[in-house]
């Protein structure tokens, strides 16, 4: 059986078993044909030298780290196939190295220009004109950046958000996350104050009075689609002279954890605000725990210059 046949066993494997979606599974093809086209001797064949061989090309052709990542997934995965297939009596990807990635900082926004972005929302909200004069839309727009910036949200959970937490009208109300973990959220005076106007302005719109969400829209989701608060956010930064291409509703999740950080707040209470399952995943926020450290020690140092 040659290379391509493996493959082609592989993917159906994939598709059948594990039902791998159409986009992953000719990642997988590309991957594997790449690395059977360029190791000599056939891919099913090769043992760990020629795959280590293969991946410091992938390297030296300039290949990001995440690239060369996957690659490796692909071929970990399809060896897996081969042993438990009876095809090899081995796994040659077992001693091999994932590349190491650059932790990337996330990009946020710093106080003063959240301030901004904000102060201009309730602006609008107070007078839509200075936003094209659509009320309703002002007012649900001002409640959205308020509620993103005051509980860190997904943007996922607070499109979805149930017309109950405004009804409510609490400090605090839960919210189910990714993989169905419920956790408390706490909700500003202000991001109150916001949903309190937007609630009275969506109960005068009839087409919105059946609706289990918050924020409705006609969707098939039937709540308003994360595109749209994005494109709205965009133009809400930019009359605020904010550039538009600096900001997203992930940017303003990340601009929540950094201010909290930056102003004392426990990275494990951000964790758990955030809602990840693992610190690990919070700690990319351990640039603004640097940065607090080392002006603690410059501004209460003796010694300090």
């Amino acid at each position: 059986m040659k290379d391509a046949a493996r493959i082609e066993a592989f993917l159906e494997m994939m598709s059948a078993e594990r039902g791998a979606a159409h986009n992953t599974l000719e990642s997988y093809r590309r991957d594997l044909e790449d690395a059977s086209a360029t190791i000599g001797g056939g891919l099913a064949a090769a043992g760990t030298a020629a795959l280590r061989a293969y991946l410091d090309g992938i390297a030296a052709r300039g290949f990001a780290a995440s690239s060369q990542a996957r690659k490796l997934s692909a071929l970990r995965q399809f060896f897996a196939f081969l042993y438990a297939e009876g095809l090899r009596t081995d796994d040659p990807t077992g001693t091999l190295d994932s590349p190491k990635k650059k932790m990337a900082l996330p990009r946020t926004m710093s106080e003063a220009d959240t301030g901004r972005l904000l102060d201009r929302a309730a602006a609008e909200a107070a007078d839509p004109a200075l936003a094209g004069g659509d009320a309703i839309a002002a007012l649900r727009l001002h409640a959205l950046v308020e509620v993103l910036y005051a509980t860190g949200l997904r943007v996922s959970e607070l499109i979805a958000l149930p017309v109950a937490v405004a009804q409510r009208d609490d400090r605090f109300f839960m919210v189910r996350g990714k993989g169905n973990r419920e956790r408390m959220v706490p909700l500003s005076a202000r991001a109150r104050a916001a949903m309190q106007a937007w609630l009275a302005a969506r109960g005068k719109v009839p087409r919105f009075a059946e609706s289990p969400f918050l924020f409705p829209a006609a969707s098939e989701s039937g709540c308003l689609a994360r595109q749209v608060f994005a494109r709205e956010l965009k133009g809400l930064a930019a009359r605020a002279g904010i550039a538009s291409g600096k900001i997203s509703p992930h940017v303003l999740r990340h601009a929540f954890a950094s201010h909290l950080l930056q102003n004392g707040a426990d990275l494990r209470a951000v964790q758990q605000l955030l809602g990840h399952a693992d610190i690990s995943t919070t700690q990319i926020y351990t640039h603004v725990l640097e940065e607090r450290l080392m002006r603690l020690v410059n501004d209460h140092h003796p010694l300090a210059d």
